[in-house]
C-alpha cells in the first residue's frame, strides 16, 4: 500500500505529539527518571513541531522556512540525546548549543540558492551525528544494560543514524548515477523509518523506566531496610538456586548467626543504639564474607549466610573472624560507648549433596543453639554439636 509523503508527515506529527504526552505523563510515576522523562517529552514533542514546520516551510520567504523547520528538528533530535545521557546523570549544554549554531550558519552562507541542497543531504549529516551520540549515551547507561528495551532503543537510534548518515553521504551520489526519480524514493523510504522511530524510541524508553521502577520495587521488597542486607525471602530464593547449582560439584556451607543477649542491649542503651549494632554487625559480616556470600537477615537479630566452593570449605575460620571482627569493632563503634556486643554461630557443611536449604538452615540453627548454651560468642559446627549432645 503506498502512503504519500504528505500522510506521512501527518502520521509522524501524530505519533510524536501523543508519545510526548505519554512521555510526560509517565514522569510523575518515575521520581527517579522524572528530569529525563521531561526531557524526552520535550524532544518528542520538538520534534513533532519542526516537522510541522517542515510541511510549511514553503510560506516564509527563502531559506528561512527550511532553515527554522530543520534547526526546530535538530533542536529535538538534541534534546532526545540530552533525555537519553540524564539517564546516566549526564547533561550537555555547549555543545548543542555549538552545533545548533554551526547548522545556522551553514544555512546563512547557502542562502535560497543552495536551500535544495542542504535541505536534502547536508541538513541529514547532523541528525545522523546526534542519532549516533545518542545511541552512545544509551549504551553507557550502566545501571540499565541489563534490561532489554535498551538494547531495543539502541537498535532504533543507531539504525536512525545510519539512515541519515547514507541520505547526507550516499543519497547523492545515488541521485547522480540514477536520475532524481531516487530522490522521492529514498524520502518516502526516510519517512516510514521516521514513522517507526516516532513510535518505538519513544515507547521503548517508557518501558524502559517501567522496568528499572518494577526491579527497583522488587528489589527493595527483597532488601531490609535497616542493615540492607537481602531478607528472609530473598535468602531462600538466592539460596535454593545456588544449593541447586552445587548440588554434586562442589560443597555447601550454612552458618546461623544471632546476636547475644541483644534483648539487654536495647534495654539498656535504647532501640536506636540497637539498630546501630545491627548495621555494624551486617557491614562486618558482608566485609569479612565477600561478596560472593548469600548474607541475609532473616529475623530481628538472626542472620544467615550461604557460602559454596571454597568459601564453604573455609566456612569455619571465616565465621570466627566475623565473630572476632564483630566483637573488636564494635566495642569502639558507636559513639565511643564501648557496646559489649558479640555473637554465637551455627555452622553446617555439606561437602557434596547438600539437603533443601530450609533443612540446612535449621541444622545450622541447632548448631547456633549448642554455641549459646556454651556461653554465645562461639562458632559450634552441627557435627561437634552433634558430638557433645551424644556425649
Amino acid at each position: 500500500m503506498y502512503v504519500d509523503l504528505l500522510t506521512l508527515y501527518f502520521i509522524i506529527i501524530g505519533t510524536l505529539l501523543a508519545t510526548a504526552g505519554l512521555t510526560f505523563w509517565e514522569h510523575r510515576a518515575h521520581p527517579k527518571r522524572s528530569g529525563s522523562l521531561r526531557i524526552l517529552s520535550a524532544g518528542f514533542a520538538t520534534l513533532a513541531l519542526g516537522c510541522t514546520g517542515a510541511l510549511f516551510r514553503s510560506v516564509p520567504p527563502s531559506p528561512f522556512g527550511s532553515a527554522g523547520a530543520n534547526l526546530v528538528v535538530l533542536s529535538g533530535y538534541l534534546l532526545v540525546m540530552n533525555g537519553a545521557a540524564s539517564l546516566r546523570g549526564k547533561r550537555y549544554r555547549v555543545a548543542p548549543l555549538a552545533l545548533l549554531a554551526v547548522m545556522a550558519l551553514i544555512w546563512a552562507v547557502a542562502g535560497a540558492q543552495g536551500e535544495d541542497l542542504v535541505w536534502k543531504y547536508i541538513s541529514a549529516f547532523p541528525i545522523a551525528l546526534v542519532s549516533a551520540w545518542t545511541t552512545w549515551e544509551l549504551l553507557r547507561c550502566g545501571d540499565l544494560k541489563a534490561l532489554k528495551p535498551l538494547r531495543i532503543a539502541v537498535a532504533v537510534t543507531g539504525i536512525h543514524a545510519l539512515i541519515y548518515a547514507a541520505r547526507a553521504f550516499i543519497l547523492p551520489w545515488w541521485v547522480a548515477a540514477h536520475g532524481p526519480g531516487v530522490q522521492l524514493t529514498a524520502s518516502t523510504l526516510t519517512m516510514y523509518e521516521g514513522v517507526l522511530y516516532s513510535i518505538l524510541l519513544p515507547m521503548t524508553l517508557i518501558k524502559l523506566v517501567r522496568e528499572e521502577t518494577h526491579l527497583e520495587l522488587v528489589r527493595e521488597s527483597q532488601t531490609d531496610y535497616l542493615t540492607r542486607l537481602g531478607n528472609r525471602r530473598w535468602f531462600f530464593e538466592q539460596g535454593g538456586r545456588l544449593v541447586d547449582e552445587a548440588k554434586g560439584r562442589s560443597p555447601v556451607a550454612v552458618l546461623a548467626f544471632d546476636l547475644d543477649q541483644f534483648k539487654s542491649i536495647n534495654d539498656r542503651y535504647g532501640h536506636q543504639k540497637g539498630d546501630q549494632v545491627l548495621q555494624c554487625f551486617a557491614e562486618t559480616a558482608r566485609g569479612m564474607l565477600g561478596p560472593g556470600a548469600i548474607l541475609a537477615r532473616i529475623g530481628g537479630e538472626e542472620f544467615a549466610a550461604l557460602l559454596s566452593g571454597d568459601a564453604a570449605d573455609r566456612a569455619a575460620a571465616l565465621g570466627e573472624s566475623v565473630a572476632r571482627r564483630f566483637a573488636e569493632t564494635i566495642s569502639n563503634r558507636i559513639d565511643n560507648i564501648g557496646i559489649p556486643a558479640t555473637v554465637s554461630i551455627g555452622l553446617v557443611l555439606y561437602e557434596l549433596d547438600a539437603p533443601p536449604l530450609a533443612d540446612a538452615l535449621a541444622a545450622a540453627d541447632r548448631a547456633l543453639y549448642r554455641a549459646k548454651a556454651l556461653g554465645g560468642n562461639r562458632l559450634v559446627s552441627a557435627g561437634a554439636a552433634l558430638r557433645v549432645a551424644a556425649g
